[in-house]
């Protein structure tokens, strides 16, 4: 029988974050290429219909050339299982990703060689930092020109307060870009512009001959640069620290270009080498705090996405599940801490948007779990029944709307379908407790043209967002239940009920809240929401 303990430890579950732009769906295809999970690249640089990459599914994000929803993609290299999980790259949909980061046990941040840090990179970074989660760097586009590797490197220690350790030093960049310099084994790693159409990863030329006599074509001015940077690299910057890394004190730093695929194999050596397996995860085990370990028999593990029509045929509602401990075999049956069985008898691998049933699955992979409703953003399933990990939080939405459907005749359909969407955790639905229309929240207004463009695609609703008279949302509690009723009943007109039926004050304002919080000190006004089943 495997053993879970030994296939976790070769399992990388990684996911990726940029600022739009950055190049992060090509380097997920150039990872996919190079780890023989498809053997076609450059999609990204087509035009028009042909520009869609295997992680962008959605009809928006083909017609768009952006990622608007996560998506899960393995592959294997060199003995090792790679879960790459691709996250929205906009900062409308940074909860999304927030929810992606607590099924990844570390992440690529990638950055334009020509920009560096971002104000959506640095919204990012917070999400990331609120996990705790180990970063790798990787500075695309080094055959654009690009900014002084130094100034790249201080940008980041700087407004990230982290720690920077080069993993190799280029040589030059845009038309002068000539390789890179491996600072642990002094290899150079040569670069070549890959003709039209031309496949592969551009390493068969540095293999037959040895890599250092490239060296000696390189331009004499490059390679005085390169030498230059290299010692003062040496002497200046900090070197790679496993535990510093582990810790998220301190980034390896990774150079290349995903569009050209190089640095691209570098990176994946190191992530394999460096980045961690799967740990144990913190759970409540029959009302027990306990570190679940990844060897544990008891298959178990959380939902942290769910995706509503990925075939658009069957109106199919899929539960990405992370597998924590134990040995999944399909077929089995996990249940939730509240009792209730889920049979799985077709589990999911992912290929984005390609699918095949998994016979087996292990810590550290996720699978797809199909259901017509019953899983939700935040459920703990094992064997048992007893394991019940840490819930993944809704925050608090930044603009309200009203919504309504231009046929009144519509109206439960448009309920159903909002229904649908909101439990995928993208949007959230508030329904006012003395009626009217559905408030919908969202933290950018792109979430509302996506939410359109789904109500027509996937439920065909022609849809009216209105302005709202709230700005502001806060799910409430109290100690005493008879404090929270007497509360409701006397707020009833802005109180709202979200897709759990958890009480919502909606304000006109934030001072607002405020006010009100101050004159009913027994009731907490929260901006966040944990659920956990």
């Amino acid at each position: 029988m495997t053993n879970p303990a030994a296939e976790a430890a070769r399992r990388r579950t990684f996911a990726i974050i940029s600022h739009p732009d950055a190049g992060k769906t090509t380097l997920t295809e150039t990872l996919l290429l190079a780890g023989g999970a498809i053997h076609l690249a450059g999609a990204v640089a087509a035009r028009g219909a042909a520009r869609r990459t295997r992680s962008d599914w959605m009809k928006i994000e083909r017609e768009r050339g952006i990622s608007v929803s996560s998506s899960v993609m393995m592959f294997e290299h060199d003995g090792m299982v790679f879960n790459l999980l691709d996250t929205p790259g906009h900062e409308d949909f940074s909860e999304d990703t927030y929810r992606t980061l607590t099924a990844a046990d570390s992440a690529i941040m990638v950055l334009d060689a020509a920009k560096g840090i971002e104000p959506q990179t640095l919204k990012l970074f917070e999400v990331c930092r609120l996990r705790d989660i180990p970063i790798t760097t990787f500075i695309n586009k080094m055959d654009r020109e690009a900014q002084d590797p130094f100034a790249l490197l201080d940008e980041i220690h700087s407004k990230l307060a982290m720690d920077t350790a080069p993993m190799y030093w280029p040589a030059a960049s845009g038309q002068r870009f000539a390789g890179m310099l491996d600072l642990n084994t002094d290899e150079f790693v040569p670069f070549r512009r890959l003709e039209h159409g031309e496949e592969g990863l551009g390493i068969d030329e540095r293999q037959k001959r040895g890599a250092n006599s490239f060296m000696a074509e390189v331009r004499d001015d490059v390679r005085a640069e390169l030498e230059e940077g290299v010692e003062l690299a040496r002497e200046g910057l900090p070197k790679f620290d496993l535990e510093s890394y582990r810790e998220g004190h301190l980034t390896p730093v990774y150079f290349g270009s995903a569009l050209r695929r190089f640095g691209v194999l570098e990176l994946l050596k190191g992530l394999g080498a460096h980045a961690p397996a799967p740990q144990a995860q913190k759970a409540m085990v029959k009302s027990a705090e306990t570190d679940v370990e990844p060897g544990r028999t008891d298959v178990s593990g959380f939902v942290f996405k769910i995706q509503a029509n990925m075939d658009p045929k069957h109106r199919d509602r899929v539960g990405f599940f992370r597998i924590c401990s134990g040995r999944f075999q399909r077929g089995m049956t996990l249940k939730s801490a509240a009792g209730k069985g889920f049979n799985v008898h077709n589990p999911l691998m992912f290929m984005a948007q390609e699918r095949e049933i998994a016979d087996e699955a292990f810590p550290g992979d996720v699978i797809g779990i199909p259901s017509h409703g019953g899983l939700r953003v935040g459920d703990s399933l094992s064997q048992s029944g007893d394991v019940v990990f840490r819930g993944i939080p809704n925050f608090a939405p930044e603009i309200l709307k009203r919504v309504r459907v231009r046929d009144p005749l519509k109206q439960k359909h448009l309920r159903k379908a909002l229904d649908a969407l909101g439990e995928e955790g993208v949007t959230q639905v508030f329904k006012p407790v003395q009626g009217g229309d559905l408030v919908v929240g969202a933290v950018g207004q792109l979430q509302f043209e996506v939410l359109d463009e789904r109500m027509k695609a996937e439920y065909g609703l022609e849809v009216i967002f209105e302005t709202s008279p709230y700005q502001a949302a806060r799910w409430v509690s109290a100690d005493a239940r008879a404090d929270l009723e007497a509360f409701v009943n006397k707020s009833g007109s802005q109180m709202a009920e979200d897709v759990d039926g958890a009480p919502v004050f909606l304000g006109k304002s934030d001072w607002e809240i405020g006010y009100v919080q101050e004159r009913n000190p027994k009731v907490r006004f929260s901006s966040s929401k944990e659920r956990a089943a």
